[in-house]
């Protein structure tokens, strides 16, 4: 009778700490997502196009189109302030996602992809309202390449880049070939992942469940919120009255 009781006491007390244990295993997953979405943030406060303004005595967002990024530095102050911050708001969601990707292989393996992203959107939601500039920046979408670049993923790069460049060459419309930068993006995720060729690093196994469902949920938001920022754009397309970039050779 006493190893009866025993027996169950014992196997009510591993089940109840099994279930800490998994308990606590969500909790510290939910809390390496929000440290990566912070942490993205945080790089995206970094906003290159307003410094490099100020550095060069001017406020970028009371010039051009008023945007805090890539497109409206090229127009105002010209070529190498373009490039500038372009690689500055590129490499600060790179390097987010990257810091994701090595927290994530050593101890969330499991979570590896959906951590990228989070830091990667943190990154954009940083980019495109500083709390410091009264919520105005960029419309994110150099910081969205620099996500992209951070996946490591050859495939959504390479569909990525060429799309931008093809559609960009063909209409000279920047703000429509980054439209179809972010579409892209989640449409190849989608079906790489409806396919099972989204592999984990770590384990070599094919991601899948509510782990490739998030991701999914998360590169929409990225789209979603890139047509957000360019509703304007979207209807000066729409009216044939948006800007085009000049490909002729100007001094800066």
């Amino acid at each position: 009778m006493d190893s009866k009781v025993h027996r169950y006491i014992s196997l009510f007390v591993n089940g109840k700490t099994n279930k800490l244990r998994k308990v606590d295993c969500v909790g510290m997953e939910i809390a390496a997502r929000i440290f990566c979405l912070v942490l993205g943030y945080c790089l995206g406060l970094i906003q290159t196009s307003y410094i490099y303004g100020k550095l060069h005595g001017i406020d970028i967002r009371e010039y051009g189109s008023g945007n805090a990024g890539t497109t409206n530095a090229l127009r105002v102050l010209g070529k190498k302030a373009g490039l500038v911050v372009f690689l500055g708001d590129f490499f600060k969601a790179a390097i987010a996602c990257i810091l994701a990707r090595y927290i994530g292989v050593h101890f969330f393996h499991d979570i590896m992809y959906p951590m990228i992203l989070w830091a990667g959107f943190g990154v954009v939601i940083g980019h495109n309202y500083p709390f410091y500039m009264g919520f105005k920046g960029g419309k994110g979408i150099a910081a969205t390449a620099g996500v992209i670049f951070g996946t490591l993923d050859w495939r959504i790069m390479a569909v990525c880049l060429v799309s931008f460049i093809v559609v960009v060459a063909a209409t000279r419309y920047v703000s429509l070939g980054s439209l179809v930068v972010v579409t892209l993006f989640f449409l190849t995720f989608l079906c790489l992942g409806m396919c099972g060729k989204m592999i984990n690093p770590v384990t070599r196994t094919p991601y899948n469940g509510k782990d490739l469902i998030e991701s999914y949920i998360i590169i929409f938001l990225f789209g979603g919120l890139a047509f957000y920022r360019h509703k304007a754009n979207i209807v000066r397309l729409m009216n044939g009255e948006e800007n085009k970039i000049s490909f002729k050779k100007n001094a800066d």
